[in-house]
Parts: C-alpha cells; structure tokens; sequence
C-alpha cells in the first residue's frame, strides 16, 4: 500500500480541514519516502526513541500526533539531521494529525473524555465537557492519576465536582479557561498548568494530568481503529517522558 492510497483513510479519521490555522503546512504526509507500506507504527512523538523503535519492528511509516518539524527552519541542526537520519536510513515515511486529530468526534478529547468516564458528553470546539457522580476534588483527581497512569498536581478544595471540562495537551490558558467558567464547570482536566490559569481559576478545580498522559491515550485508540480500517499491520509506541515528582 502506497502513501496515497492511505492517506484517504486518515484523513476519513481526522480531516486537515478542522486544524487550527498554526497547522498549516504541518498535517499529513511531512515525509513522504513513497514507499511500500505493510507495516504502521503509531505514537504520540517522533522521538529518535520512538524511531529507532519504529525501525526495530519493521514499520514503513510512523504516524504521530506531533509533528518532526512544528516551526520553520533555515538550519538543520545536528540533533534534527540525527532524527531525519533514523527516518531516511530505515525507510520510514512521517505523517502528523496534530489539532485536527484533537477536534474531530473520536479524536484526542473524546478519547480523554470516556477514559476519565465523563457522561453526557458535549463538544467544544476544542475540548469536551461532561458530568461524573459527585464527589471531592482531592477524589477526582486520583481518579485522573489511576485513569491516566499519571502523577498530577492539582488546585481547588470541593466536594461537590460533578461537571468537568477535559482538552488534551497545554489546555491551561487563558481563553480556555474563560471557556470553563462560562459553561459553570467544577473541574477542568488538562496540562501544562500556569500560574496566571492558577491565579484566574475562580472556584475551579484544576488537575494537570501532564501532557503526555492525557493525549497519549488518543493514539493508542487510533492503533485499534486503523486496525479495524485496513488490511495492516500496525504497533503503537509508548515513549512516556517519564517526569520524576519529588
């Protein structure tokens, strides 16, 4: 199967059209070898870890929420030329769903959203919101570290968290949060948590789950749904940063 022949079907599961406008350019095919592919590796970076991985099961292409390359270059630098090296010595061609993948029914925050259990689910543009029984935010939050397999730092005293909104990623900003207090949410579950999100939160509860934890899950859903989808092989990559937490 050919790069072209694929890409339909990805684009089925995530349409570039639904990327944010700072994703120009960086959806679909970033390394297009034109290549026989017979075997898919998935995860969510492509770290040399995850390529060097990538080579070791035999896989033709490795697809990956973010991108190899995110701004744009005027010199390779030794640490990218090493990365592209693994990629080019090994025949592995490089496609990216980044925001498209986070928006779309499916994507990276409904997968978040049913992993934590949220019911009642509504779609944001970016994010989701849903409802869980009632309960204390000291008891969601290691609900969120055993759901995710995350350490998490949290902020906020309740114990009355019922409505939750959930975006994968650096969801802690400003006009995300905006978006929380005007649809009353108790709790708001992402990454990457700032100070001044901190400062503004009002009487909501923040739980930051990292990055890696609450996007990672998406892509190993996605494994299970190309696999349903096409007639080869695929093998998702873990690579967890893996944060220590004194």
């Amino acid at each position: 199967m050919k790069i072209s022949t694929l890409t339909p079907v990805l684009e089925q599961i995530a349409p570039p059209e639904l990327a944010e406008d700072f994703d120009e350019g960086k959806i679909g095919a970033i390394l297009n070898l034109d290549n026989d592919i017979e075997k898919i590796a998935v995860a969510l970076d492509p770290t040399d870890y995850v390529l060097n991985r990538a080579a070791d099961i035999g896989a033709d292409m490795l697809i990956t929420h973010h991108t190899l390359i995110f701004h744009p270059i005027t010199v390779v630098t030794k640490p990218l030329a090493n990365t592209l090296k693994i990629a080019l010595d090994n025949n592995i061609s490089l496609y990216s769903m980044h925001t498209n993948y986070d928006k779309v029914q499916g994507g990276v925050n409904d997968v978040l959203a049913d992993r934590l259990g949220l019911v009642d689910v509504v779609e944001l543009e970016l994010g989701r919101i849903g409802e869980i029984p009632a309960c204390s935010t000291d008891t969601f939050a290691k609900h969120v570290s055993k759901s995710l397999n995350t350490h998490v730092q949290y902020v906020g005293d309740r114990d009355d968290i019922s409505r939750v909104m959930v975006i994968g990623g650096s969801g802690f900003r400003a006009e995300y949060l905006d978006i929380a207090q005007e649809n009353d949410v108790d709790a708001f579950v992402s990454g990457e948590l700032k100070h001044d999100v901190i400062r503004a939160r009002g009487d909501i509860s923040l739980i930051d789950a990292t990055h890696y934890a609450t996007e990672n899950p998406a892509m190993e859903h996605l494994c299970g749904r190309l696999l349903d989808m096409l007639e080869t092989d695929v093998e998702f990559i873990d690579h967890n940063p893996f944060i220590n937490v004194m």
